[in-house]
């Protein structure tokens, strides 16, 4: 099945998006992290194309769509969700499944949040919502939460090197040569644009406004129960398993699914991930 790719307007910021798959199937949105895009999903989205609807936008200030100056556009993850959840209005979702990962679960669950009855189902692949399922690797980027200097500020810059993409990739994978490195260059290639350096370092210090929302996402998981899925690469360097073990304390019936892998287990993973979607789907919002 083929793959589009479009844009649309959203309050005067370019959304590019792919798309796939029957529109009259269920939907599945599907929120990419940092410092990637909707690339990340180019393998997945076929696997899964026959059976659903799948919509993957790049978030603004990422990949395709537009990278509005700091002084225009707020680079927050409410902001960005904001203008995420306007665009499923622009393109005329009603109701859909989100697949959340990385940077993509602040984006989702605050939709969510927002439109709960909008939301189907949840997948979370190593998308964290649990203070335990955040590393020491957090540890920088925790002092710049607590200091907002200069100094903390420019000692993040360090995640944005073409060797930090490289660690996110490639940690905790056991054969290195099964992870294609168009993905992480693409980031790269990304990262580079003029500006693109201060627009993550906004996010880095706004994603504690993420973590001081833990304990809401979870209120929301208990009082409505989505079905959801964790599909979680176990050596993420950033996202523990324990924040996927504990999504079953809150939602006791979720499906925990762990893979010999890292951060971006699409990469080395792909089909056994959307193995496990498939029947998750099928029993949650049909087929």
């Amino acid at each position: 099945m083929s793959v589009n790719y479009r844009t649309t307007d959203v309050n005067g910021v370019e959304v590019f998006y792919r798309e796939a798959g029957r529109s009259n199937t269920p939907t599945l949105l599907l929120l990419h992290g940092f410092p990637s895009s909707s690339h990340m999903f180019r393998d997945l989205i076929p696997l899964l194309a026959e059976r659903y609807h799948l919509v993957a936008p790049d978030f603004p200030g990422f990949g395709q769509s537009g990278m509005p100056d700091r002084g225009k556009y707020q680079y927050t993850f409410a902001n960005i969700a904001d203008t995420i959840g306007g665009f499923t209005e622009a393109i005329g979702l009603k109701k859909f499944a989100i697949y959340i990962f990385d940077y993509g679960s602040p984006v989702g669950l605050r939709m969510a949040l927002k439109f709960p009855d909008r939301i189907s189902a949840i997948i979370s692949q190593n998308g964290n919502a649990y203070e335990e399922g955040l590393s020491s690797g957090w540890d920088p980027i925790r002092a710049y939460w607590r200091d907002p200097s200069q100094a903390n500020r420019d000692a993040l810059r360090t995640f944005l090197k073409p060797e930090a993409t490289t660690f996110q990739y490639t940690h905790g994978v056991a054969d290195t040569s099964l992870v294609s490195p168009d993905g992480r260059s693409l980031d790269d290639f990304y990262l580079s644009r003029s500006g693109a350096d201060e627009i993550q370092l906004d996010l880095l210090k706004d994603y504690a406004n993420n973590v001081a929302l833990y304990p809401r996402f979870q209120q929301y998981f208990r009082k409505y129960h989505p079905p959801l899925l964790a599909v979680w690469g176990k050596n993420d360097p950033f996202f523990l398993p324990a924040g996927a073990d504990a999504f079953q304390r809150d939602i006791p019936k979720t499906a925990v699914q762990f893979f010999d892998t890292g951060h971006f287990a699409l990469e080395t993973h792909c089909r056994e991930i959307a193995d496990a979607i498939i029947p998750f789907l099928a029993k949650a919002v049909g087929d």
